[in-house]
């Protein structure tokens, strides 16, 4: 594998804060990243027979995206278990090196490197993704890949990554929450010490392991779904009942009484916090049935 420090003195770059580059050198962790893309259950079974973290893994590995390419530590990784990697680079010094430093595995068509943001290119049709992101906007990125129904194997703040997993009734447990859950399971599998990456970052990160599934519950209008649960949680110190009423400006709703006076009053009385996602998506499909949103 390519030692992470060597990739930064070829690029001749260092990393920027200012522009949420922290490139990740740690070899015991650049290891791991990619074997989180099997379940619990492999990861163990691979622990316990002692064999090489990237040695055969048994995952979806046909073709992997990586967002946020930097150097190419990771991508080495990637291209050590995937039959083919593409990486997205915003950066144009670091997508040039990039092409540089793996032209062989590029003419061997293993590789394809796009530069350009995440969130306006193109994206190829990936059986999975493991990305270290650009934490000021790894929000919009995995709500970008989160619906292509893909495991997703990404590097988060530590506390951006908590709010994932949490449970209802805790104080993580928020929009991030019941929207991630919604498209996937989450599991935080690791945490990453700042010294980790160079230069370190201001807080900790985690690594979170999406495995894509279908909700246990069905909803008629997820882009609406999804801005009910948003506008409930701008209101999160309040009933359901009275947030109904005071968020009409998020959900576009012509009648909110109409929605309390058919809704079921156990519910009413619960804080967003409180609230299941099959519980958001029960309210979200009468609110609307009878609540006459506007625009839907």
């Amino acid at each position: 594998m390519r030692d992470p420090d060597d990739l930064i003195a070829r690029a001749g770059v260092r990393g920027d804060p200012d522009h949420d580059q922290h490139f990740l050198v740690d070899d015991r962790v650049l290891d791991r990243l990619p074997t989180y893309l099997e379940s619990e259950a492999q990861r163990a079974s691979r622990d316990a027979s002692g064999s090489d973290p990237l040695d055969e893994i048994d995952a979806e590995t046909s073709h992997v995206l990586e967002i946020g390419g930097g150097t190419g530590a990771l991508t080495d990784r990637l291209l050590a278990v995937a039959d083919e990697v593409t990486v997205v680079e915003r950066d144009r010094v670091l997508a040039a090196f990039l092409r540089e430093e793996f032209r062989e595995e590029i003419d061997a068509g293993r590789l394809t490197v796009i530069e350009g943001d995440a969130l306006e290119v193109e994206l190829p049709d990936f059986s999975a993704s493991v990305s270290n992101l650009p934490y000021g906007v790894s929000s919009e990125i995995t709500f970008r890949l989160l619906p292509e129904k893909r495991p997703l194997v990404l590097m988060f703040q530590q506390e951006f990554a908590e709010r994932m997993v949490a449970e209802p009734g805790t104080s993580e447990y928020g929009r991030l929450s019941v929207s991630t859950q919604h498209y996937a399971e989450p599991e935080l599998v690791e945490t990453i010490p700042k010294e980790a990456f160079s230069p370190p970052p201001a807080v900790q990160s985690a690594v979170v392991r999406l495995e894509p599934r279908d909700p246990d519950y069905a909803v008629d209008d997820e882009d609406f779904f999804l801005r009910f649960v948003k506008a409930m949680f701008t209101q999160r110190r309040k009933t359901i009942r009275n947030a109904i009423r005071n968020t009409t400006h998020i959900t576009n709703l012509g009648a909110p009484d109409a929605v309390v006076e058919a809704a079921d009053d156990e519910l009413l009385q619960k804080r967003a916090d409180a609230m299941t996602p099959s519980e958001f998506a029960e309210l979200a499909t009468l609110a609307l049935a009878v609540g006459e949103p506007e625009g839907d």
